[in-house]
C-alpha cells in the first residue's frame, strides 16, 4: 500500500504529539535510574526512548495497520526485527536520536521516522522536539521545513570549493588506525565536527549549513529518512565504493555531498576507507 500525503501528515502529527508527551517533559529531568547503557558506556537509552518508541509504534499501527514497525529499541532487544526492512511497507523509528546528548541535557537530539516500501524509502522525517519543527520529504515531492501550520520548500545552495567546506565526520565510528588517516585529511576543509546526532546533522545538510558528511555505520534508523531528504534536494548520498545507498544495507561507509563534483573529490580523499 503506497503511503499517501494525508498519511505522511498524520505521521508528523503522531511524532509531535508523542514527543510533547513522552520526550520533552523529561529533558533535563532524568534521574540516574532513568538512564541505561547498551553496547557501550556512551551508547545510552532512557525511559523516554522506550516510552516514545512504544507510543509511536502503537499510533502507527492504528494509522497503517498493514505496515511493519522497526524501532531502534526493538532491534536492540531482538536483532531479527531488522529483517522486516525490505519487505512490504515498514515504518522505521528512532525515538530519540542523539540519546547521549538528551541524557546529558544537550538539546541536540530529535526523532527520526521513515517509511520504506519494498526496500525503497518513500517518506522521511527529522523532528526537533525542543522547537516543535521538522524537515520532511515524500519521494518525488521535494523536501520541506515545517513549523506549526507553515511550511517552506528547501533548496541547496551552490557548491563551495573544498577549502570552504564544512562537514560532519564521525571519527569514533572508525577504527583507531583509520581515525589517524582520516585526521590527516581534515585540515583541507574549513571545519569538521560531529554532533552525535544524525537528525541534526542531516537537518544542517538539508539547509545547506554543511556541505558533506562521512559516516561509518549504516543503521537504517539513522540514515533512511535523511538520505531521502538530501536526495530530494539534489544532494548525493552513496557508499564510498560508489554503490547507491539502500536502506536494506547494514555495512559500508556512507558519503554525502552537496554536489557530484564535491562527492568525487571527497571520494578521492577518503578512498583508503573502502574495504
Amino acid at each position: 500500500m503506497r503511503l499517501t500525503e494525508a498519511q505522511s501528515g498524520a505521521l508528523i502529527e503522531i511524532v509531535r504529539e508523542v514527543a510533547a508527551r513522552e520526550i520533552k517533559p523529561l529533558f533535563r529531568n532524568l534521574d540516574a535510574g532513568a538512564i541505561d547503557s547498551k553496547s557501550a558506556p556512551d551508547d545510552l537509552v532512557t525511559v523516554a526512548d522506550r516510552a516514545a518508541e512504544l507510543a509511536i509504534t502503537a499510533a502507527v499501527r492504528e494509522l497503517l495497520p498493514e505496515a511493519a514497525v522497526v524501532g531502534e529499541e526493538a532491534v536492540s532487544a531482538d536483532k531479527s526485527v531488522l529483517d522486516r526492512v525490505g519487505h512490504g511497507q515498514v515504518v522505521v523509528i528512532d525515538p530519540i536520536d542523539g540519546t547521549w546528548n538528551y541524557a546529558h541535557g544537550n538539546a541536540t537530539y530529535g526523532v527520526i521516522l521513515s517509511v520504506i516500501e519494498e526496500g525503497e524509502t518513500v517518506f522521511g522525517l527529522l523532528y526537533d522536539p525542543s522547537y516543535d519543527d521538522w524537515i520532511a520529504a515524500r519521494k518525488g515531492h521535494g523536501a520541506w521545513f515545517g513549523s506549526g501550520a507553515t511550511t517552506r520548500q528547501l533548496h541547496l545552495p551552490q557548491t563551495p570549493e573544498i577549502p570552504d567546506t564544512f562537514g560532519f565526520v564521525g571519527m569514533y565510528l572508525f577504527s583507531k588506525s583509520q581515525q589517524a588517516q582520516i585526521a590527516a585529511q581534515l585540515p583541507a576543509f574549513r571545519r569538521t565536527q560531529t554532533l552525535r546526532c544524525s537528525c541534526h546533522e542531516y537537518r544542517l545538510l538539508a539547509t545547506g549549513a554543511a556541505q558533506f558528511g562521512l559516516n561509518g555505520m549504516l543503521n537504517v534508523w539513522d540514515h533512511a529518512a535523511g538520505v531521502l531528504i538530501y536526495q530530494e534536494l539534489g544532494g548525493v548520498a552513496r557508499l564510498l565504493d560508489g554503490r547507491d545507498y539502500d536502506p536494506v544495507m547494514r555495512e559500508g561507509r556512507l558519503m554525502l555531498a552537496v554536489s557530484e563534483p564535491l562527492w568525487d573529490a571527497l571520494q578521492e580523499r577518503f578512498a583508503f576507507l573502502v574495504d
